[in-house]
């Protein structure tokens, strides 16, 4: 008989020890847990290009088009590792009547501070890939012609998501430097500055 009631009164202690106290406060989640953290995430939206791919000056025009953006977490709540394809294009470089489709296609990584619930969750960038251009602003005799199937891409930046659900949120900005090195008779170098925006899918 004592055997049962001291295995009765370990039993006790045990669940006193694990339940609850009244009025303690709950452990705050992990970065995992928060809405947005420790997914992977798909962003698919438009993009905006400034560019400079002819030399002298700025000689500055203007590539809509698309972008897809994937992120998959290394360390929930602080990086990511980023891949990104963008492609844009326009149909008239400075009323020159020469074409352009510029596609780049870049990998690295992504800093993504913890916002504490915050519904706003902003993030910092470093990619690098390649650019690959078509049209008639890529064909002989043009300079750009010379690498126009494959130059040097970067990307420095970052932007700022709203969260809606654990699914779903809106890229409601991002913003990239983004170096190219096109031929083009001169330097060989291009200043882009891109502009994005859309929508973001998390699994």
């Amino acid at each position: 008989m004592r055997v049962w009631i001291k295995y009765i009164f370990v039993l006790l202690l045990t669940i006193a020890a694990v339940s609850p106290r009244p009025g303690a406060a709950q452990a705050a989640p992990t970065p995992a847990q928060e809405p947005g953290l420790g997914r992977a995430e798909l962003a698919l939206g438009y993009s905006y290009l400034r560019s400079n791919a002819p030399p002298g000056g700025c000689t500055c025009f203007n590539l809509n088009g698309g972008n897809a953006n994937f992120a998959w977490p290394v360390k929930p709540g602080k990086f990511a590792f980023v891949a990104d394809l963008t492609v844009e294009n326009i149909g008239n470089v400075n009323s020159a009547n020469l074409s352009l489709t510029m596609g780049t296609f870049t990998m690295g990584a992504r800093y993504i501070p913890h916002m504490h619930h915050s519904p706003l969750q902003p993030f910092g960038q470093v990619l690098a890939g390649f650019a690959h251009a078509t049209g008639s602003l890529s064909q002989a005799p043009n300079p750009l012609a010379g690498n126009a199937t494959l130059a040097f891409a970067g990307v420095l930046g970052g932007g700022v998501d709203l969260h809606i659900n654990h699914r779903f949120g809106l890229r409601l900005a991002e913003a990239d430097y983004l170096p190219t090195t096109f031929d083009n008779g001169s330097n060989n170098h291009q200043n882009n500055f891109r502009l994005m925006t859309g929508v973001v899918i998390r699994f």
